[in-house]
């Protein structure tokens, strides 16, 4: 890579889009604040009900008891339901409430139609250039949920 800084440049860029972008939609939902952490988890929730406290740590690569409070946090927000597994009581199966999925389908609506206008308001070429890096892109996420690094595996 012929500019050293670029990595450093990019996770910046990303992470204040991130931040810019949860500002802007911060006062439009009603109810109380959902933070990052908790909004990662109810996101994970919903696509995948019933998931357990332990899975979803390992899915979400958070130590099981700081997926605990979340879960607690957001029991006692009325985001998530627990129930007990029929075969195991001591495991704990998360489902999310109607609230929790009206208000992530709320957000993301929301978030879509900021980005959309956003970029709508930009040129050709650098809609062009936003589209054409989105593979690279997600092959970065890729790389990084995998913990294998962009390249692969072994």
């Amino acid at each position: 890579m012929s500019d050293p800084g670029f990595p450093n440049d990019l996770g910046e860029v990303l992470a204040g889009i991130q931040r810019l972008v949860r500002r802007r939609l911060r006062g439009t939902l009603p109810g109380p604040r959902v933070r990052g952490a908790q909004v990662e988890l109810l996101r994970l929730v919903r696509d995948r009900p019933g998931i357990g406290v332990s899975a979803a740590a390992r899915e979400l690569y958070l130590a099981g008891n700081t997926v605990s409070t979340l879960v607690n946090q957001l029991v006692a927000a009325g985001m998530l339901q627990r129930e007990t597994a029929a075969d195991d009581h001591r495991v704990a199966l998360l489902h999310p409430t109607p609230e929790a999925v009206r208000r992530l389908s709320a957000w993301e609506e929301r978030r879509s139609a900021l980005l959309r206008e956003q970029v709508e308001l930009l040129d050709e070429e650098h809609r062009t250039a936003l589209a054409a890096a989105l593979p690279a892109l997600r092959r970065l996420a890729q790389g990084l949920q995998d913990e294998t690094g962009p390249g692969g595996g072994a």
